[in-house]
């Protein structure tokens, strides 16, 4: 009790509450040796050790009160400080650019479609009219995980799975990672995003596919975007045609950048997945959405993409 009287701050306070009244206390191991005291001493004993602690205790919080902190909730808080700021995060650059696509092509009245990254020789390429003999089936520019099945190189996979499933009229778009083993530089990756359209009915003519293009394309880069469609050669398209943005950099240069292709759908293609192509027709078209992202943010290297660098991330 002569100890408590000396203490005069709440450190002091904690300090003394550690060494009397704590797990470990000095007061605290007292009650615990009762139990080893002789049978006849154990009532005077417990008696004696309650009254010491009770007497302690009524003291400490006498203290306790008049120094105005509790010191058992740890030190006081000074709520007039400024809080702790909580990090936010937000979505991926490509999972944005995503999100905007679908937004366009929904409000066009397209629905969205999804297929499997891992594919068949019959959906990747056989239903998409590119023979055996054709080099974009060669071993060395594709991920083969057996003899017949593969990465999937292209998310056109996934407008076959929708055509076996659904009778015309069809229009969707079906967003997808794809994968081909391109050489890793400023402008090319092993992965990938794409975003693919097909529209499927009857009397659909390149004047739509136009149309659709031309709205894509000044909703998402501005109303003033020059393009224009260059001929172009797919199998699974014809006629086929390359879309080509006028892009101007911060030096004023222009130049004409690829974004993607399109076409008309080929008939054999139709024919190998049951549509009449002589009552339906159908445009495709396939972007990068990469591309899509580094031209419309001026992003000079698609390796930033995916470095997960949060400095550069967080610009977006």
């Amino acid at each position: 009790m002569q100890e408590l009287k000396a203490v005069k701050t709440a450190d002091d306070l904690e300090a003394f509450r550690v060494k009397y009244l704590g797990r470990k206390g000095i007061v605290t191991g007292m009650l615990s040796q009762i139990g080893t005291l002789p049978a006849d001493w154990k009532k005077a004993g417990g008696q004696l050790a309650n009254r010491v602690k009770q007497q302690v205790t009524e003291a400490f919080e006498a203290l306790q009160k008049q120094l105005g902190a509790d010191v058992r909730q740890g030190p006081m808080i000074d709520v007039t400080l400024p809080g702790a700021s909580i990090p936010r995060g937000q979505s991926h650059i490509i999972a944005q650019t995503i999100d905007e696509l679908l937004d366009i092509f929904g409000r066009m009245g397209f629905a969205i479609a999804y297929g499997p990254e891992v594919e068949d020789e019959w959906h990747n390429f056989i239903a998409l009219n590119i023979p055996q003999e054709h080099p974009a089936r060669d071993p060395t520019d594709n991920f083969y995980v057996s003899d017949s099945t593969l990465l999937r190189s292209q998310t056109s996979t996934i407008q076959i799975r929708v055509m076996e499933k659904q009778k015309p009229p069809i229009r969707v778009v079906a967003p997808g990672r794809v994968y081909r083993p391109d050489t890793v530089d400023a402008t090319h990756m092993f992965m990938f995003h794409q975003l693919e359209a097909l529209v499927v009915d009857e009397g659909v003519t390149m004047i739509d596919l136009k149309t659709t293009v031309n709205q894509f394309i000044h909703v998402f880069f501005g109303p003033d975007t020059k393009w224009r469609f260059r001929p172009s050669f797919f199998p699974f398209t014809e006629p086929s045609c390359e879309v080509d943005i006028l892009w101007v950099d911060k030096s004023g240069k222009e130049s004409w950048m690829e974004i993607g292709g399109c076409g008309m759908v080929d008939p054999n293609v139709f024919d190998a997945v049951g549509i009449d192509g002589e009552k339906y027709t159908g445009w495709a078209f396939g972007f990068g959405i990469e591309r899509l992202a580094m031209k419309k943010y001026g992003i000079i290297d698609i390796r930033l993409l995916f470095e997960n660098d949060l400095r550069f991330l967080r610009q977006f």
